[in-house]
């Protein structure tokens, strides 16, 4: 018969005594009968799943076979019928009752119980969570299971549907993972963790993992130069050991990238060298072994005696125990190093369960006392740093209508979340509904919110927008647009003004633009124009600066003595020059460019400092002082050249018609 049982199941069965495995049996043989028929999300017997959870809680957690017999019955039970109320009243567990041991059926009621939970009620708030668990179940054993049993979901959520699997990796996050750190299981924090990254930003798990594989002969390099000059001193020593290099996890990595706004290659501690050393003897033993690899380790490197973490002296409450340090390497390297005996890591790679199934010991006394530990964690009001470890990282979960997750900023807003869905829309935004409810661009939201984007074609971003989003994409996008729309906006002023300019025949230098446009306290030109463009500034301001400036001008000129009248012309080395405009003290050059002589089609640019430069019109400069400087363009033409008359034509015109 046991070559036709599933390998979980066989593998359940391995060390167990004749009375487990004939209660074990029974339990699978009750669970497969009852939930035939039943299939997962992937067309498999459904009975894969409570199979695959009692396998966790025994073989990964370290639980017993009565806390996989619960694991069967309580799947069993669980189908027939379709209210969780009613759970614990069903007729297939009222036969259980008959044929288990109670401490089995406690632990089934307690499962029981959890499935009562509506996480509505709970509204994915970590801590209520946890209270509601404990208030339903009496056993920390159920606790326990219920992690094995999230564990074996998100090792199967492929199968799922999107909008289940979205509400999976949410619960995950918020209540399970906590958990999970809490009662300092770590390794499967760990993976949930991962999981949760490869579905929720895949790309970046990709990246990562493949930043990971790429480095491992950079790591395993530096720790052969790290370990190199210890090992004589170790060996001395007579201490074994076993030196690993423990890479953090791609959720670790991608949390201190988020965190720190740093790339993959700035993550320092991206791993750790960890020595295990071989140490047979009691705790006293333990701890001066782990202290002298210290002592050695920090002779050989700079120690940075801020970052000494001392949980052997102390331990954590959840069991964890270890020697933390940071070192610099003689290449100046930072390296986070980890020094504990093979019972240390043992505990903390497999949780604290370990403690009673370290080297195969399963006294029932042990794993009692283990689980009341579990239950004064679970019930502890200490506050769980994890817990906020989100919060500081900045991290909410919030839904789209369609059952999409989105990963924000905590504080981010309706518009926030309008530019995490698509730039466009965040541009148009108007409001939102959030869980139903009508609300402004500036409403906060929560983990769990369901937010609807309302939006119209109409709606252009203001500079206020800056003031309350949070994210960075919706910043650069509304910077952007900003930016886009001051220069649509400068253009229009631009081309205005030198329209009215040519209507007016006045000018102005771009220095004189900008000493006016401070004076209106705008920081640039663009600005000023863009004033111009949307009506903010009157374009006949210009036009009065302009005026005000040649009236002082001609005042000075007066004042100095000079003949404002015959300012309409004026002469330059190779000829005299006619200009349409009434110009007071403006002083003419020949352009050094293009050198006009006279007779050559040309025109007068002004410029900022040395008034007015004649051009020929073919100047290899005119295109661009045409293109860029329309406004700065006067009409300048030669003055005509009068003939001189003969020597026998002086005096008397008509006598000089009479000869």
């Amino acid at each position: 018969m046991k070559n036709t049982l599933p390998r979980k199941l066989q593998d359940l069965l391995t060390d167990l005594t004749d009375r487990e495995k004939k209660l074990v049996l029974s339990a699978y043989e009750a669970a497969d009968e009852a939930l035939q028929g039943k299939m997962r999300s992937n067309s498999h017997p459904f009975i894969e799943h409570p199979l695959a959870v009692a396998h966790i809680v025994c073989r990964e957690i370290g639980l017993h076979a009565d806390a996989a017999c619960a694991v069967l019955l309580h799947e069993a039970n669980r189908f027939q019928t379709n209210k969780v109320s009613e759970l614990n009243h069903t007729p297939l567990l009222e036969s259980f009752r008959a044929e288990y041991p109670k401490d089995i059926i406690a632990i089934v009621e307690g499962l029981n119980n959890i499935s009562n939970i509506q996480l509505q009620e709970a509204n994915l708030d970590e801590e209520r969570y946890r209270k509601l668990i404990i208030s339903y179940s009496t056993d920390p054993r159920v606790i326990l299971i219920k992690l094995a049993d999230r564990l074996e979901v998100m090792r199967s959520i492929s199968i799922l549907p999107p909008a289940k699997r979205t509400m999976k990796l949410m619960e995950t996050m918020m209540l399970y993972i906590p958990l999970a750190h809490q009662l300092g299981l770590y390794r499967i924090k760990s993976e949930l963790e991962d999981i949760f990254l490869k579905y929720t930003e895949p790309e970046r798990y990709r990246e990562i993992v493949k930043k990971i594989k790429d480095t491992g002969p950079q790591r395993e390099a530096l720790v052969e130069r790290f370990i190199n000059p210890l090992r004589e001193k170790l060996d001395k020593e007579g201490i074994r050991y076993t030196l690993k290099a423990r890479t953090k996890s791609p959720y670790s990595i991608w949390r201190k990238m988020q965190a720190q706004q740093i790339s993959f290659n700035q993550v320092y501690d991206l791993f750790a060298m960890r020595f295990i050393i071989e140490c047979d003897g009691n705790h006293a033993q333990e701890e001066a072994l782990c202290w002298k690899v210290y002592s050695l380790v920090t002779e050989e490197y700079e120690p940075d005696t801020k970052r000494l973490r001392d949980w052997i002296s102390k331990p954590r409450d959840n069991g964890y125990e270890s020697l933390h340090t940071t070192v610099k390497t003689s290449e100046g390297l930072p390296v986070e190093v980890q020094i504990r005996t093979t019972r240390m890591d043992y505990i903390a790679e497999q949780g604290a369960a370990a403690h009673w199934s370290y080297k195969g010991i399963q006294s029932k006394n042990t794993l009692t006392e283990w689980l009341n530990k579990v239950r004064d964690l679970m019930q502890s009001d200490e506050e769980d740093k994890y817990q906020h470890a989100d919060i500081a990282l900045g991290e909410i979960l919030v839904y789209t209508p369609t059952g999409d997750l989105r990963q924000l900023r905590a504080g981010s807003t309706v518009l926030d979340f309008a530019f995490e869905i698509h730039s466009n829309l965040g541009l148009r935004c108007t409001g939102g509904r959030v869980n139903g409810k009508m609300a402004s661009i500036r409403e906060k939201l929560h983990t769990g919110d369901v937010v609807e984007i309302l939006s119209s074609k109409n709606q252009k971003p203001t500079a206020d927008w800056l003031n309350f989003v949070v994210s960075s994409k919706a910043r650069s996008k509304i910077k952007q647009k900003l930016k886009e729309e001051e220069h649509a906006r400068a253009a229009v002023g631009k081309e205005l003004l030198a329209r009215r300019l040519k209507n007016w025949k006045l000018m102005i230098t771009d220095g004189e633009l900008y000493t006016l446009a401070k004076r209106y306290k705008f920081d640039n030109l663009n600005e000023f124009f863009g004033a111009l463009g949307n009506g903010q500034i009157d374009v006949s301001v210009v036009k009065d600066y302009i005026l005000r400036k040649e009236e002082e001008s001609a005042q000075e000129h007066r004042t100095a003595g000079g003949h404002p009248e015959k300012a309409t012309t004026a002469t330059a080395a190779s000829g005299d020059f006619l200009i349409d405009r009434k110009l007071q003290g403006v002083e003419l050059k020949l352009a050094k460019c293009c050198t006009p002589q006279y007779g050559d089609p040309i025109f007068g640019f002004v410029t900022i400092r040395d008034g007015i430069k004649i051009h020929r019109e073919n100047c290899p400069n005119a295109a661009r002082l045409r293109e860029n400087y329309p406004y700065r363009m006067i009409e300048v033409r030669w003055k005509p050249k009068t003939e001189k008359p003969q020597d026998g034509d002086k005096g008397d015109p008509h006598k000089r018609r009479q000869g």
